[in-house]
């Protein structure tokens, strides 16, 4: 409906789409890239993308997914441009200052609940730092799928819609994603066998 009264000239409803996808679109570029003024330029770049091209939405897919799919192919063609310089790359490509969290740890410090012992939100925090840097670690397309999947929630489908390709690999890309992530942090695990975190 929102689409529909921007596509009829109604620029509010359009305010009304930004405010309801930004934190999403800018969890999914956050990661894919980590400095936040270069996430919330590629965000903004991103809605002006799809205003433009408004007119082009069919409505097969979900209006989220569309909008993803702009969002990772924006933040695909900001990444080359900065690879073509390569002291501008280095310095966007750092990750941040030490006393930030990722999405993975605050979930994780979220559900840590006050009767727990330092020594379980110890090892909880440590195994979400593990999974982050799984996650990390990943290359690009896996990273994205498992992203999109795990963290955004979508489908299948939508993911197969928003990355343009086949549902197969989606399948593969996850499956191949977790088992990366397993591999990593399975040794932490064993070594917390017992001890409730």
């Amino acid at each position: 409906m929102l689409v529909q009264r921007t596509l009829a000239g109604e620029s509010r409803a359009f305010d009304l789409l930004v405010i309801k996808y930004q934190r999403r679109v800018e969890r999914l570029i956050g990661r894919m890239v980590r400095d936040s003024d270069l996430v919330q330029d590629i965000a903004q770049e991103t809605f002006i993308r799809a205003y433009r091209a408004l007119a082009q939405f069919r409505g097969d897919a979900q209006f989220y997914t569309w909008l993803y799919r702009i969002a990772v192919n924006t933040a695909k063609k900001q990444l080359l441009e900065l690879k073509r310089d390569p002291l501008v790359y280095q310095s966007q490509m750092k990750t941040g200052d030490d006393d930030e969290t990722s999405g993975f740890e605050r979930e994780l410090n979220a559900q840590v609940a006050d009767t727990e012992t330092p020594e379980s939100i110890l090892a909880g925090k440590e195994i979400a730092q593990a999974v982050n840097e799984a996650v990390d670690a990943l290359p690009h397309e896996l990273r994205m799928a498992i992203t999109l999947r795990e963290i955004e929630g979508l489908s299948y489908e939508e993911i197969a819609q928003a990355l343009d390709c086949p549902i197969g690999t989606v399948r593969s890309r996850i499956f191949r994603a977790r088992e990366a992530i397993s591999q990593r942090i399975k040794p932490m695990l064993e070594r917390q066998s017992g001890k409730r975190w």
